[in-house]
């Protein structure tokens, strides 16, 4: 069964509010990505230098079944955020097989942003904003991908 839980946009304080969470909720990050960490991808622009140390994602346990999820926007994401706007709904599959079906029936109608694939982390993934305007992420991780 699919495992809800909310991943949250930042202006590039992403690291400081985090290390707020965590210090609230006494528990230890699981992971932290920082966009100089994305190798480089045909076709897609260099990451300034600037932007290279603000983090690209991070996970926080809440507890044993939730957790929360953050990252800084940049490129595109920062023309489309509003803070107000600045969540995601995060789904964690159980499958590749509840991932697709889940994006195919959440994303009808609406804007996708990122086709389910596998992505640099090894994790298959998809992001979308729904036809209501409700920003999604999709994401089976390696080891349930089959």
């Amino acid at each position: 069964m699919a495992k809800i839980n909310l991943s949250l946009l930042f202006n590039g304080n992403c690291e400081e509010a985090f290390n707020f969470y965590k210090s609230a909720f006494e528990t230890e990050f699981t992971f932290i990505g920082r966009y100089g960490d994305i190798p480089p991808q045909d076709g897609m622009p260099a990451i300034p230098e600037s932007k290279k140390g603000k983090i690209e994602n991070i996970c926080l346990p809440v507890n044993e079944d939730t957790f929360l999820m953050g990252a800084d926007v940049t490129g595109y994401m920062a023309q489309r955020t509003v803070f107000g706007n600045n969540f995601s709904i995060y789904i964690e599959a159980a499958s590749k097989e509840e991932a697709d079906r889940l994006f195919a029936g959440l994303s009808a109608e609406g804007q996708v942003m990122m086709p389910m694939s596998v992505a640099h982390w090894g994790d298959y993934f998809g992001m979308f904003t729904d036809k209501f305007g409700v920003n999604w992420l999709i994401n089976c991780a390696r080891q349930h991908m089959g």
